[in-house]
């Protein structure tokens, strides 16, 4: 009997169960037993999980979250780390293992594939940033949700005649604050791709406000940083990213603004009373339900990973290429960021206004 682990990796994301059931039903038809290890690789150095059988995974892709848990567990951070997982694999006789993440847990699963190890990456993101896919699965449940909490937050612009600055996730790219400013009508997105400096940032509020539009939606990245702004180091993750002031940024950036427009000699009297409001949307973005869209992908990314398991054709990632899933490669995946091209940042700059 072949047997073959899974486990989900990094920040929860919709569609990760339908990951799941799509491996294990595919498996299930070939008589290969699936061993789901529990918060991700936390569970593979420590060989806690379950088997999962057909009723354990029937219908969860409608659900959020993930049934086997998460967690950011850096296997490389321990020196004996890999050799540990490759004994619990022997122990569970396992052949080899489905790793369903981002980049920091696919990329522990490439220096695992280079060390011998049997693996197949599925990509999961919501920040929507590995290459050699053309979606990752959650972001467009991520962007909608993004998208609904900023058209939300015109209304009240409006009434208000405020300024709101709203932070997205998006740490390295601005995948999900561009797609969901644009389809929201902000004024202004701002991403880690192209900086802008804060004259720029005022001058279009400032613009707004003097020619009779007295609100103004910007929305930014969690990773956007200031031209010229002096950088602020507050350490690294157990991966060595940068931590960010995730707070910090839309109030600072909101604070900013306000000050600004108060104190404008040209603005007038009635400057006195603008007001700039943050509002992080934070995990709201990746909780609950997948989408449609992601439930399919999910499923189909899913199923191709259980399709490799049964052919032996180990160490590669699952993606999505125009309608096709197919098998890419997991280095490239790993090292190489996709990032927002100027084209369609440029395309969107045309609302900026």
């Amino acid at each position: 009997m072949r047997k073959i682990g899974i486990l989900t990796g990094g920040g929860d994301c919709p569609g990760l169960n339908a990951v799941i059931r799509g491996v294990v039903e595919k498996c299930a038809v070939a008589g290969i037993e699936v061993f789901g290890f529990n918060d991700g690789w936390r569970g593979a150095l420590n060989a806690k999980g379950r088997w999962l059988n057909l009723s354990d995974v029937e219908g969860i892709q409608t659900l959020g979250g993930t049934i086997i848990g998460s967690s950011r567990t850096n296997v490389l951070a321990d020196p004996n780390g890999p050799s540990t997982v490759r004994d619990v694999l022997d122990a569970l006789d396992l052949e080899g293992l489905v790793a369903i993440g981002g980049d920091d847990t696919l990329g522990v699963a490439n220096e695992l594939r280079k060390m011998g190890i049997n693996v197949i990456g599925v990509p999961k993101t919501i920040d929507n940033d590995l290459s050699c896919t053309d979606y990752t699965f959650g972001f467009e449940t991520a962007a909608n949700i993004a998208m609904e909490a900023i058209d939300r937050l015109q209304t009240t612009a409006k009434a208000h005649s405020r300024c709101i600055v709203v932070e997205c996730m998006g740490r390295h790219t601005g995948w999900i604050a561009l797609q969901a400013g644009l389809a929201a009508n902000a004024h202004l997105v701002l991403i880690p791709e192209f900086p802008k400096s804060y004259d720029e940032i005022i001058s279009l509020v400032r613009r707004r406000y003097l020619r009779g539009d007295r609100h103004t939606i910007i929305v930014v990245a969690e990773g956007f940083e200031l031209l010229g702004a002096d950088e602020i180091d507050i350490g690294t993750d157990a991966f060595g990213n940068k931590l960010l002031l995730h707070k910090n940024l839309a109030k600072n950036l909101s604070d900013m603004i306000e000050n600004s427009m108060k104190s404008d000699p040209l603005l007038g009297n009635d400057a006195q009373y603008f007001e700039c409001r943050p509002v992080v949307l934070g995990h709201v973005q990746r909780g609950g339900a997948p989408c449609a869209f992601d439930r399919v992908l999910g499923t189909r990314l899913g199923i191709k990973a259980g399709e490799l398991v049964v052919q032996g054709d180990y160490g590669k990632m699952v993606a999505q290429v125009g309608t096709k899933i197919v098998a890419a490669d997991m280095d490239t995946a790993v090292t190489v960021r996709k990032v927002v091209d100027k084209e369609f940042y440029d395309a969107a700059a045309l609302y900026f206004k």
